[in-house]
């Protein structure tokens, strides 16, 4: 196999399988696996903007992603962890103005994302020949990069913050957070710093 399928294969199976649910227990490393297949997500929207041929499973992996965990990855930050953060930041970290830049991105991606939807869900519906169109491919081109972006000042500034300031209870109730919302149970261990 070339290098080329073997990375659109890992890329469709990062978008497919979630972070074991163990992981649970660092919540804040589940993030972070969640960040890494936001990055595969971002190669696989541009493969399919610069694709000569609509790669048919690989928009139904994006379709599939987007369409639930990426949605939940979003709450899990909005509800929880820029909350905490902002409890438990101090006057020095400076973290405010941060988040909120994030916040504002998080609400832009959510309407690019709904778009993004849409139209890989018409274009399996349809089988066009002619996806992507222009307009089509600059909006996958312009998502991946703004996520690109956030996802680089979440790597190397919120999330070592959220290292350094949040303590054990927090991260126990933020890992319970996200068990619930994903419907699965918390695996209650000790927690695993």
């Amino acid at each position: 196999m070339d290098r080329l399928a073997q990375a659109r294969k890992l890329a469709i199976a990062a978008l497919g399988e979630p972070p074991p649910v163990a992981q649970l227990l660092a919540p804040l490393d589940y993030i972070l696996s969640d960040h890494f297949r936001q990055r595969s997500l971002c190669k696989a929207v541009e493969d399919l903007a610069n694709a000569d041929d609509f790669d048919r499973e690989m928009a139904e992996a994006v379709l599939r992603f987007m369409k639930s965990d990426f949605g939940l990855h979003v709450i899990d930050e909005e509800e929880d962890l820029f909350p905490l953060l902002r409890r438990r930041a101090l006057p020095e970290d400076d973290i405010n103005m941060v988040l909120g830049a994030l916040s504002l991105e998080h609400a832009s991606d959510h309407d690019d994302a709904e778009r993004i939807v849409e139209g890989l869900a018409q274009a399996l519906e349809t089988r066009r020949a002619d996806f992507p169109d222009a307009e089509f491919a600059a909006l996958l081109k312009r998502f991946a990069a703004g996520e690109r972006r956030h996802l680089i000042v979440e790597n190397a500034i919120v999330m070592p913050l959220a290292r350094a300031r949040l303590n054990d209870d927090d991260l126990r109730n933020l890992g319970r957070r996200m068990a619930a919302r994903r419907g699965i149970d918390y695996p209650e261990k000790k927690h695993a710093v």
